[in-house]
């Protein structure tokens, strides 16, 4: 391999790819519509709720990881499921980036101290009624992490060459008010990855990899 071309799914690799974007957080919306055009699910009349999830990749040098949380069991929503650490945004936060790394250090304990923010990936909209905006960060590793237990249960890496490989991007669906509901599903070992975290990755992969 030349010198000058970072290893595949690298941490520079992955600098590289988005640096080539023109813009990556503009474009087309993305969102659960894309699976599931029509549905009723997504023509609600509500307003979108404005949030943010920092997508974490850990710079593993060669072979970057992306950090993951599973959602505590005693959560109301959502409870039990893979997620990247996020939350809603609130008034007094100046930017999507700024909200990212908040919930973050709330939920995990990653303080931005270890986190290079590096854009922006497009809007997310989900069908739990989220305008969600992905926030790229590159981490650095040899972290401690803490987790609040009120929110999350545990968090791991995912290789990046995993995530960003289509061969485990499956299509899977589910009943909702006796109508089909499409969405992504990315299983790692005992762990489900799928719904709105699969579809942002599944983004990833399309904007950067595909």
């Amino acid at each position: 391999m030349d010198q000058m071309t970072p290893a595949p799914f690298s941490t520079a690799d992955f600098r590289a790819r988005f640096a080539a974007q023109p813009d990556a957080h503009a474009g087309d919306e993305f969102g659960d519509h894309r699976f599931n055009p029509g549905h009723p699910r997504l023509t609600q009349a509500k307003p979108l709720r404005d949030a943010a999830v920092l997508i974490p990749v850990v710079d593993h040098q060669g072979d970057a990881t992306v950090l993951l949380t599973k959602r505590a069991e005693k959560l109301r929503s959502h409870s039990g499921q893979v997620a990247f650490p996020g939350g809603t945004i609130d008034a007094t936060d100046p930017s999507p980036e700024a909200a990212a790394l908040r919930e973050t250090f709330e939920e995990i304990g990653l303080g931005e101290d270890g986190i290079e923010i590096i854009g922006r990936m497009p809007d997310y909209v989900a069908g739990s009624g989220y305008r969600i905006a992905p926030v790229l960060g590159i981490v650095r590793p040899g972290f401690r992490l803490t987790l609040n237990a009120e929110e999350v249960d545990a968090a791991f890496e995912v290789p990046l060459r995993f995530l960003m490989d289509p061969a485990n991007h499956k299509r899977d669906s589910r009943m909702w008010n006796d109508l089909e509901w499409f969405f992504y599903d990315m299983p790692y070992g005992d762990r489900r990855i799928w719904g709105v975290t699969a579809g942002i990755i599944r983004t990833l992969y399309e904007r950067l990899y595909a």
